[in-house]
């Protein structure tokens, strides 16, 4: 599990095709703390680390996660915000992500707001539901609060600190991140669809 809170930007080094996995070669400076079988979220997503070298980690990406996330678009120089999973008795900083991407979400506008951001990003509008305000998403591993949500979009606000050391800082109008909502309201409109079907 994870909390959102990024620990690291990685960078990524080489990306290695071998049939419909892809393999990511990624330095950073947690890669030396880092071992093998160890889950590590890159931009929200929990891949297991496969090797290790001077600086560097490596991790393969399924077809599956391919097709779901933005990890297709990644080449090498691509900013990665990376996390290593709570440890027990750790304190949970920001919300719970078990690192499993939903889909991807577009960034449509951003803009800043005199010593900080904010960016506005559209989704399917059927996730709609699973949107709060002042609730909690997790966008590329960055656990945020939800501003505004609508029917197919919704903003979030970024401090300095966020900027900084996330790869926000690089986000543009058009990219397309990796967008995880909380596992708490998943699994309340789990529970509503389940008593629904059982209630017909």
């Amino acid at each position: 599990m994870f909390t959102g809170i990024i620990e690291s930007l990685g960078t990524v080094k080489s990306v290695e095709k071998e049939l419909s996995n892809v393999h990511f070669t990624v330095e950073s400076a947690i890669s030396a703390e880092l071992k093998i079988d160890q889950s590590v979220c890159h931009n929200g997503v929990c891949l297991t680390v496969v090797g290790l070298g001077d600086g560097w980690h490596k991790v393969t990406a399924v077809e599956e996660t391919l097709r779901r996330t933005n990890l297709g678009d990644w080449q090498p120089g691509t900013l990665v915000n990376l996390e290593r999973c709570l440890p027990v008795g750790g304190r949970l900083d920001g919300h719970i992500v078990p690192g499993h991407v939903d889909e991807l979400a577009t960034c449509v506008e951003v803009l800043e707001t005199g010593g900080s951001w904010k960016y506005t990003f559209r989704f399917r509008p059927e996730k709609a539901g699973l949107l709060v305000d002042k609730g909690s998403v997790c966008l590329n591993g960055v656990s945020l609060t939800v501003v505004s949500p609508g029917m197919d979009d919704f903003s979030v606000a970024i401090i300095p600190y966020t900027w900084e050391h996330t790869n926000f800082k690089a986000l543009k109008p058009g990219d397309s991140v990796n967008i995880e909502f909380d596992i708490l309201g998943k699994y309340m409109a789990r529970q509503m669809e389940v008593i629904a079907r059982q209630s017909r």
